[in-house]
């Protein structure tokens, strides 16, 4: 089959990165990084600190301009100067300071900064706020993410526990995220119980039809709920694995150079790695592991 062919078998991605290169003086934050995230799945992003997760997550949600390098966004390049273009493109991001304004209620901080008008003179020539709609709808979001032990959409998230908090910031990216949510670290400081919740909450916004970007240091909930898993290392993307074709233990050696990824970027960039690829790169981890090598 030709690349042509394969090419157009190939569903196209939501989002996509090509070639993105990023410096910070001397520092080589990214150096050509890719990424492809496809309709309906978690994309796991992993690498170890200092391999340009961040910034390249940061790339997608505008808060960072890179030196050179392409954007697509439903094979439409796009140009993401600032959050609000992100935000304009559908792009929602959960980040891991959750970025809530405790003081404030559920409904007000699902709204915040995109306030409802009540309709006629009250919300044009007076700017009255929908106060009692926006609070049905907040009511709509959280049930429909199956958050139903808040009752009161009126209560203070300070009042809150850690996992119902990262509910609600799930719940407004969900609302608002038309085409991708980008998730950092949606897990670190919850307990099991609360951990568990959010990695549910993740399933149901991919079963809404809304893909995933999952970026976390936590191997378990990665491989938990990841249909692929991207790896990052030293500014770029090295491999990516399944949690059916690779073990935590194999991710993480090829995440910290001890294996040496073979994959092509045509092969990585497949919404599944091909037997062939995966194959090259269970052998290198068999030989790391000391196990038995395929004949010759």
């Amino acid at each position: 089959m030709t690349a042509a062919a394969k090419t157009a078998e190939r569903p196209q991605p939501v989002l996509q990165a090509k070639n993105l290169v990023k410096h910070y003086g001397r520092v080589v934050a990214l150096d050509h990084a890719n990424l492809e995230l496809y309709p309906g799945e978690v994309l796991g992003v992993i690498g170890d600190n200092g391999a340009g997760k961040s910034t390249l997550i940061k790339c997608f949600s505008g808060a960072v301009i890179p030196d050179s390098g392409e954007i697509y966004i439903d094979g439409e390049l796009v140009h993401l100067h600032t959050p609000g273009d992100s935000q304009a493109a559908g792009i929602e991001t959960v980040y891991q300071t959750l970025a809530v304004c405790p003081a404030l209620d559920i409904s007000t901080n699902l709204y915040l900064g995109r306030e409802r008008k009540k309709p006629g003179i009250l919300g044009s020539v007076f700017r009255m706020l929908d106060l009692g709609g926006m609070r049905e709808s907040a009511r709509k979001e959280m049930s429909d993410l199956g958050l139903l032990t808040i009752q009161d959409m009126g209560q203070a998230v300070e009042t809150l526990s850690g996992g119902q908090r990262q509910g609600v910031a799930v719940a407004r990216a969900a609302a608002f995220g038309q085409r991708v949510i980008i998730m950092d670290e949606p897990t670190a400081a919850l307990g099991v119980k609360e951990s568990q919740k959010v990695l549910q909450l993740i399933r149901d916004v991919r079963d809404r039809g809304i893909p995933v970007i999952l970026i976390s240091h936590n191997m378990p909930h990665v491989f938990e709920v990841a249909d692929r898993i991207h790896i990052h290392r030293l500014g770029r993307r090295v491999a990516v694995v399944t949690p059916e074709s690779h073990t935590m233990s194999e991710a993480v050696a090829i995440m910290t150079g001890a294996i040496e990824s073979m994959m092509t970027d045509d092969e990585m960039a497949q919404p599944k790695p091909s037997k062939k690829a995966l194959e090259a790169v269970g052998h290198l981890a068999a030989i790391a592991r000391g196990g038995p090598q395929p004949s010759a």
